[in-house]
């Protein structure tokens, strides 16, 4: 594809912009990008998944307050410092020793702190039930708010043979 501003060079940087409500598709050469202000990107070794996860977890490390040095897993040692530059932790036990850290970064990524997409077939019949366990638990707190106490006793009865269904599976 060739460059949109100059028709001469090959286009390789590549974006979107939004304004107004209206979107706007742009294929550009570095140097127009550049030119336009478009083209951010310094050099170096590339952008990598590694480096977004380090620059959350280093805005983490700044807006809560504690010193990264000061959290560390008591099982394996390792600071929130270290996991933030290599980005996996050093044991399971990390979950836990980091969790008022990872609970506010993974909101802010994923939008929640639970899964909501696919499950793998061979375990997803026990998670299914499990959701649905919890939407009928949902669904039966509004039928007794709206006291509607005949269908809040047939989710109440649904929701018993759920729960024993998934104590014989497991």
């Amino acid at each position: 594809m060739v460059c949109q501003q100059c028709n001469q060079r090959s286009a390789t940087v590549h974006f979107t912009k939004i304004e107004h409500g209206e979107k706007s598709e742009f294929h550009l050469c570095e140097p127009c990008a550049r030119e336009r202000g478009e083209f951010i990107y310094k050099g170096g070794s590339g952008f990598t998944i590694h480096n977004l996860l380090s620059g959350l977890l280093n805005l983490e490390q700044t807006s809560s307050g504690t010193a990264p040095s000061q959290l560390r897993c008591q099982t394996c040692g390792l600071t929130y410092g270290q996991f933030s530059q290599v980005g996996r932790f050093g044991c399971s036990d990390c979950y836990e020793s980091f969790a008022n850290r990872l609970e506010p970064l993974l909101r802010r990524v994923h939008g929640s702190t639970t899964h909501s997409g696919k499950v793998p077939s061979r375990v997803g019949c026990a998670i299914k039930a499990k959701k649905t366990l919890n939407q009928l638990r949902q669904l039966l707190q509004q039928k007794i708010q709206a006291e509607q106490f005949e269908e809040a006793a047939v989710l109440r009865d649904q929701i018993r043979d759920l729960e024993q269904s998934i104590e014989l599976e497991g």
